[in-house]
């Protein structure tokens, strides 16, 4: 919920209360998720070597607390940016023991249902931060009462989690799920050589999956959602001369297009093919960023489209996620876990900067388009190596 809030409210804070540019913001949240990529990785080394996962999430939540409530205290851009860096570095410590504990918690035949589910509730909590957010504005609640708002939910976040998060008893079933897989691997092979052996084509080819081609992807899909996503609460405040309070509103569309999403995975075992259905939901992303730029460019209801747009790209973004994140657990190694974070963070770091820089320099459609571009560069990554 405070991050849900905090996504709307931090860039108009940073650039109508403190008075920063657009690039200022971009450096601000590019240097937040460049400096969170080695913390991404040392979190996920760190918590496997100890085998200790519920501590880190406590320090998690514990720092965004103390942080926030620090930021009422600043003025100084300068200040907000440090601060607000450090928050990312310790907030992250999270993640990896988060998918650790639900993969370890689960068999693998569950682990897309139970990302889904914990995805969603996340979600949900996003959406009602939203809701926070269109509140305060509607009722002008100053920015300092917002921020002790939101650390009171991080500190709320850690109570909670000192009586509601275990760590696993035994860890063993991403080992198990590697070895399933080089068994089946070398099932396949023999399976392959005796059908040649017996002069018969074979029904299917000996493909090993890699991360590399995966790696790529996941960096390309970041980078292209954060050079859209960063500068655009600017745009609707900006180009579309949206209130603030439009603007949460906007994006609690959003969040229901992604709480739908993860529904929609949850309840449905469909997606057999990963790999095919991941391609198939990174041009999606691509076809519609391109078809929102047509619909500004002819001044077909710009607000409505966007908004409809950011609703199905969140969909498709909660299905790709859990897709993913399910693919990632099982190719990552022990000890590596933070290496899913850490790419997804390098794509958004360069994102964060280069969108609020293009969408200065170039505008916003150019800055659109450019999204797209590397949408459809991840697509072709996926077809051609997975």
């Amino acid at each position: 919920m405070a991050f849900g809030l905090l996504s709307i409210f931090i860039p108009l804070y940073v650039v109508r209360t403190l008075g920063g540019s657009l690039v200022e913001l971009g450096i601000m949240v590019a240097a937040a998720l460049l400096f969170s990529i080695p913390a991404s990785f040392f979190w996920g080394y760190i918590c496997d070597k100890t085998r200790r996962y519920k501590v880190y999430i406590l320090l998690a939540f514990a720092s965004a607390t103390i942080i926030i409530y620090f930021f009422t205290l600043t003025t100084s851009i300068i200040l907000f940016i440090i601060l607000y860096v450090t928050m990312s570095m310790l907030h992250v410590a999270h993640e990896a023991p988060k998918n650790v504990l639900i993969a370890e918690h689960y068999s693998r035949n569950e682990w897309e249902k139970s990302f889904a589910s914990y995805q969603r509730l996340t979600e949900v909590g996003w959406f009602l931060g939203l809701l926070l957010g269109l509140i305060a504005t509607t009722f002008s609640l100053s920015t300092q009462y917002t921020l002790f708002l939101c650390s009171g939910l991080n500190l709320v976040a850690f109570a909670l989690s000192i009586f509601l998060i275990a760590d696993p008893l035994l860890i063993f079933e991403r080992r198990l799920v590697s070895i399933e897989k080089k068994i089946d691997y070398a099932y396949r092979g023999v399976k392959i050589a005796s059908q040649i052996l017996e002069g018969y084509s074979p029904t299917e080819k000996l493909k090993k999956e890699s991360f590399l081609a995966f790696g790529i992807a996941i960096l390309f899909f970041s980078l292209a959602s954060n050079i859209f996503f960063t500068p655009l609460p600017i745009f609707f405040a900006q180009k579309l001369a949206l209130p603030s309070n439009m603007i949460f509103e906007i994006y609690m569309l959003n969040s229901i297009g992604a709480i739908v999403g993860y529904s929609l995975i949850k309840r449905r075992s469909m997606f057999t093919d990963s790999k095919k259905q991941i391609r198939r939901i990174v041009l999606l992303r691509s076809a519609l960023i391109f078809l929102l730029v047509v619909a500004i460019q002819i001044a077909f209801s710009p607000t409505f489209f966007t908004a409809l747009v950011m609703v199905l790209l969140n969909l498709a973004y909660a299905v790709y996620y859990i897709l993913m994140i399910s693919l990632a657990m099982e190719l990552i190694p022990q000890g590596k876990t933070g290496i899913f974070d850490v790419l997804t963070g390098l794509g958004a770091a360069s994102g964060s900067f280069l969108g609020p820089f293009l969408a200065q320099m170039l505008g916003f459609l150019p800055q659109f388009l450019i999204a797209g571009v590397i949408f459809l560069l991840a697509f072709v990554v996926l077809k051609i190596f997975t």
